[in-house]
């Protein structure tokens, strides 16, 4: 179990909200750095838990100072399809990202990606075949971004830090405290290679922030410069049935 803070990014959509909700909920000291902090519900915000730490993320010194008081960090960050995106724009933040994790001595970071990003490993999938082909049609930004995001991991993080891309597909659900206890019981989760046995298309958010904080907690080693898929197994009942 990590002994120090949780950095997140991306914590104020709400998938963000759901991995927030999760680390507070299992007692992390959790730092998160948000452009937006008043899109977190105010019953998170009054936990002495939860540090706000309002920044751009091109604010190099308060990202400096978020780094240097955690010890792991969890990323959401990533484009969307219903808006437009600079391709380059997260990528060249993992980019600054990197020298100062270096400085500051910490080296495990869970960066979110997509099905869009080619593993070796992955099997043919006709879904995904169709889905990341849709994405390229009706969001050519968000497809070149997520692309950018998996070669600077695969290219520039280098061997001195812990790092892990989890691919995700859908995630649906809510966001508020009924829906997070709700899905958080979706299922078993899937860690792997895409069209792998128990391999599906999507998870509940709140599936995937218990499986982030569980990844959290036990370091998910086998997965470091690796570029897994997760989400719900296929065919696995709710965990409280």
């Amino acid at each position: 179990m990590t002994k120090g803070k949780v950095l997140v990014f991306g914590g104020t959509g709400p998938a963000g909200i759901c991995l927030l909700r999760e680390l507070l909920f299992r007692e992390h000291e959790t730092i998160v750095f948000a452009r937006s902090p008043s899109k977190i519900p105010e019953e998170l915000t009054k936990n002495p838990l939860l540090e706000i730490l309002k920044a751009e993320l091109s604010d190099l010194t308060a990202l400096s100072t978020a780094v240097s008081r955690s010890s792991v960090i969890i990323s959401l960050l990533g484009p969307s399809i219903l808006t437009g995106v600079e391709p380059q724009i997260y990528a060249d933040f993992y980019r600054a990202l990197f020298p100062l994790m270096r400085t500051h001595g910490v080296r495990r970071i869970f960066a979110m990606g997509t099905l869009s990003i080619p593993v070796e490993g992955d099997s043919f999938s006709l879904s995904r075949l169709m889905l990341v082909g849709f994405v390229r049609v009706v969001a050519s930004g968000a497809y070149a971004s997520v692309i950018k995001i998996g070669e600077v991991f695969a290219k520039e993080a280098g061997e001195d830090i812990d790092w892990t891309v989890y691919r995700i597909a859908g995630i649906p659900g809510g966001s508020d405290e009924a829906s997070w206890r709700a899905d958080r019981e979706d299922g078993e989760t899937f860690e792997g290679y895409i069209g792998g046995p128990g391999w599906s298309l999507s998870q509940k958010r709140g599936a995937l922030a218990r499986w982030l904080v569980d990844a959290v907690e036990d370091g998910k080693e086998k997965w470091i410069r690796k570029m897994p898929s997760v989400s719900r197994y296929a065919g696995s009942g709710s965990r409280r049935a």
